[in-house]
């Protein structure tokens, strides 16, 4: 299942694009992209790392999720592997 899962990527941003986290559906993250001028600021470019974790893994991400883990069976998945 977490096969399945690492396929399904979503991008998040913050500060108008120049911080940008990559995350698959295990929540793990895959990519981070940081624009030079956001060296900076170190308080504002931890804000941003943060806002684009959230912006990754936010409600448009869960239903991509949510859309796999049925199609994959859903729940019903997770019974037969308990044995």
């Amino acid at each position: 299942m977490q096969n399945e899962l690492a396929v399904i990527v979503n991008e998040g941003s913050a500060a108008w694009g120049k911080v940008k986290i990559v995350v698959n559906g295990n929540r793990e993250i895959t990519d981070v992209t940081i624009d030079q001028s956001m060296m900076e600021d170190k308080t504002k470019l931890e804000e941003a790392v943060k806002e684009a974790f959230k912006d990754a893994t936010g409600m448009k991400f869960q239903m991509k999720l949510a859309k796999k883990m049925q199609a994959m069976g859903g729940l019903d998945m997770l019974k037969n592997m308990g044995g």
